[in-house]
């Protein structure tokens, strides 16, 4: 109904109108293990609220809920855990890798644990980082409800390079508050991004000099 009180009608079909529901309801259960989940912690803090995007119904039943953030470091031996809740996940449903260990196994090369989940479950986003930071993973739940939106067949997302799962999404190459989200933050960007800055400084002292 509009401002005025006369009513108003929206032609959709039922496919459509079922997409946008699940797009802005998503129900997320939280597998956090190591310090990758004190930045989801942070994502559904007051300062991010994800509760904007309508992903802020943290369930930890797995029959409650349809999208899986895996966060953090997996085993060998949790990885048949994790898989009995994702079998147990309401469908459809969907899985996101946050940070470099649920991507690529992190800095921990060893048989005990994993090299990235999707050894034993299928991801539909990546959030590389070693942690990433909270606006990655907003924008890895932007991305997902895209596609939900628009329909998109489930497919496995393209599992991000080691070093790309370490680099991105973080602040440890002191990139700072300039770090955008929308994007994938690779070590090619930085050392770009680290020439600008040298380069700007540079220009700035010259520019001091001619001044005097």
């Amino acid at each position: 109904m509009s401002k005025d009180g006369s009513s108003m009608f929206f032609p959709t079909l039922l496919s459509e109108a079922s997409k946008w529901a699940q797009k802005n309801s998503l129900w997320p259960m939280p597998f956090g293990t190591s310090c990758c989940g004190i930045e989801m912690m942070s994502t559904l803090s007051s300062t991010y609220d994800l509760s904007r995007f309508g992903a802020e119904v943290v369930r930890f039943s797995p029959r409650q809920a349809d999208m899986l953030i895996v966060a953090g470091t997996i085993t060998s031996k949790m990885a048949p855990v994790l898989r009995t809740i994702y079998d147990q996940m309401l469908e459809p449903k969907w899985v996101i890798a946050m940070g470099a260990c649920s991507s690529s196994g992190g800095i921990f090369d060893t048989y005990s644990v994993l090299q990235g989940i999707d050894e034993i479950m299928p991801v539909d986003v990546y959030v590389p980082g070693c942690p990433p930071i909270p606006e990655g993973l907003i924008h890895a739940i932007i991305h997902l409800q895209n596609k939900i939106q628009n329909g998109e067949d489930r497919k496995p997302a393209e599992k991000p390079l080691h070093e790309d799962a370490m680099n991105a999404m973080n602040y440890r190459k002191g990139i700072g508050h300039e770090v955008r989200a929308n994007f994938v933050i690779t070590p090619e960007y930085v050392n770009e991004h680290k020439i600008h800055l040298e380069t700007k400084i540079i220009e700035e002292n010259r520019n001091t000099l001619e001044k005097k």
